[in-house]
């Protein structure tokens, strides 16, 4: 794999610059946006990258430079400018446009995959019922009432198809709700951010901030009625803004997961939905709680009694509630994946055990067989 710094580029398929119906601007926006999810919205940071990269695939041409590029980022309002108090130098920063940019480009990349692929992990055997062959529409089938007939979606599959903006609607395009149950839902989404998510050479934080911008999006979007709540842990345990989401990063610490949990239950508990759950993102042991008087008991050596004992204490409490907590451990050692089942044995919850490459089509398919049916 090709890496500038700790960013894979081997991925990027660059012969698209070759296709005359895009403009070049949205080429290079394409790249920038992944560059800007690595890097954790630093725009300095990101076109760094993107010059690079531009020297080493030309990108440009004479007459569109990196610079063209960034004075077209700023009249279409993706970036700003602003006075740093401190030295009075010229600052730029993404806009809120820009935010919104990243979190419809990590959908689009996550439902593509999913769209190619079907198969699911469910591995532990608390894993519950699966909806993994339904979705929330299906095609058009004789028979089927037109008034379930999704405009936005059969017209968007015609402009695919079609490659114009003129009317040609086909049967082939026309897709419909397939009438499954539809609930409300309340979730949280705990992404782990311990100091273990960018060790050992692989970039763990990334696909999980993309994850959580895809489904900020979707459900915002595509479901409304919805709410979904984002928090962090690590030594403690916080909750983050939608606006906050291309900027998560890493920090130096342990993992607190009763912290997380416990917040994630206030969070649930003010919720007037039915449904509720928790989805949880982590790569490691719990390996830290926070003392009543405010200090941190930590232990990375192995699994603690004292802090999975407390673990487990947490998903029987959430099981009361009516919670369960559904777990995307990204690790794939034997004695993290055994506290993982007792853990999901203890709420009645599900584990999947993942690589980074289809966290996000997991996660995606979960939620959305989780609204086809009530908790």
């Amino acid at each position: 794999m090709n890496f500038f710094g700790n960013i894979p580029i081997s991925g990027w398929s660059y012969s698209t610059f070759s296709n005359d119906n895009v403009s070049l601007f949205d080429r290079l926006l394409e790249i920038f946006k992944e560059l800007l999810t690595y890097t954790s919205g630093d725009f300095d940071e990101a076109v760094d990258w993107l010059r690079q990269l531009d020297k080493e695939y030309s990108l440009t041409t004479e007459d569109y430079t990196i610079d063209d590029f960034i004075d077209e980022l700023l009249n279409k309002g993706f970036i700003s400018t602003e006075i740093n108090a401190k030295d009075g130098k010229e600052l730029i920063k993404i806009t809120s446009k820009m935010e919104k940019a990243l979190r419809k480009f990590a959908l689009k990349k996550i439902f593509g995959q999913i769209k190619k692929s079907k198969q699911g992990n469910h591995k532990s055997k608390y894993s519950g019922s699966s909806d993994d062959d339904n979705s929330d529409i299906k095609s058009f089938e004789f028979g089927d009432p037109f008034d379930k007939i999704i405009v936005s979606e059969s017209l968007k599959n015609m402009y695919n198809r079609t490659g114009t903006d003129e009317l040609n609607l086909i049967s082939d395009d026309i897709v419909v709700s397939n009438g499954n149950f539809q609930s409300q839902m309340s979730t949280v989404l705990m992404i782990d951010i311990s100091h273990s998510m960018i060790l050992y050479g692989e970039d763990r934080i990334t696909p999980a901030k993309k994850v959580a911008m895809a489904l900020a999006e979707l459900i915002t979007t595509r479901y409304p009625k919805d709410t979904l709540d984002i928090i962090v842990f690590g030594n403690e345990a916080k909750v983050v803004e939608l606006k906050d989401l291309p900027y998560l990063k890493v920090g130096p610490y342990h993992t607190n997961t009763v912290a997380g949990i416990q917040l994630a239950m206030d969070i649930l508990k003010r919720k007037k939905n039915n449904n509720k759950q928790i989805l949880m993102i982590t790569d490691g042991k719990p390996s830290c709680l926070k003392l009543r008087d405010g200090s941190f008991y930590k232990n990375s050596a192995g699994l603690d009694p004292k802090i999975i004992n407390k673990c487990y204490n947490m998903a029987k409490q959430a099981r009361k509630l009516k919670i369960p907590i559904t777990t995307f451990m990204i690790a794939r050692d034997s004695y993290l994946q055994h506290f993982v089942r007792e853990f999901s044995k203890a709420n009645g919850g599900k584990a999947f055990y993942t690589g980074l490459d289809n966290l996000g089509e997991m996660i995606f398919e979960d939620y959305n067989s989780n609204k086809k049916r009530k908790i």
